[in-house]
């Protein structure tokens, strides 16, 4: 089925949080009614529920967000024109008009985006989603990639164009909680082994 539009409501943050403070001291701002809701964009693959993934963590943590993404119906985005405009006798001319129906939504949601999120599968070839991630790129967008660590090197000049390089949706999820508010996740991704940089590295400025 479509991909459901999620629209997820800004909340007032209380002022007797510690959690709200430590995220107002950090970002300088806070999520009071009409602030910004920001627009992602889900581009990519359509056949696992990474969509899903994010639209549950956006509205577990009450992130000002409105998700968009692509007609995810495989045989809706190869129809479409045919169903509306009439069936075509040869394969490239019922793909052609059905791609530049479709190319209506994605042209302008990518253009109406804050954060262009863009998924690459192992399993299939997503030229879409590359085409989408260079589009994006094109128009300054945010982009953030979201693939398995096995075909990072496929991916590289992609990956290089990318604010962030994802290896799971909860890594977006939390991404873009802390874009957004400055709120980290409670656990470090490398878990007790963290070490914060000025102990691992040493302080960048020695007289900050």
């Amino acid at each position: 089925s479509v991909f459901a539009i999620v629209r997820i409501s800004m909340i007032r943050l209380s002022s007797a949080s510690a959690s709200a403070t430590r995220t107002l001291k950090r970002c300088f701002s806070s999520s009071s009614p009409g602030s910004k809701v920001w627009q992602v964009y889900l581009s990519g693959e359509i056949h696992s529920d990474w969509r899903e993934v994010i639209a549950d963590g956006v509205q577990r943590k009450d992130l000002p967000v409105r998700l968009t993404s692509p007609n995810t119906s495989h045989e809706d985005s190869d129809d479409c024109g045919a169903i509306i405009l009439g069936m075509e006798d040869k394969r490239p001319n019922w793909d052609k008009i059905g791609a530049s129906m479709n190319n209506v939504r994605t042209k302008t949601l990518i253009k109406d985006a804050d954060v262009v999120v863009v998924r690459f599968g192992d399993k299939y070839r997503q030229w879409n989603a590359a085409f989408d991630a260079g589009y994006a790129a094109a128009l300054g967008k945010s982009i953030i990639t979201l693939h398995p660590p096995n075909i990072s090197h496929m991916l590289k000049e992609v990956n290089a164009s990318a604010s962030a390089v994802c290896e799971d949706a909860e890594q977006v999820v939390d991404t873009l909680a802390y874009v957004i508010r400055g709120e980290l996740p409670s656990t470090p991704r490398d878990g007790d082994d963290y070490v914060p940089i000025a102990e691992r590295l040493g302080a960048g400025n020695p007289n900050p």
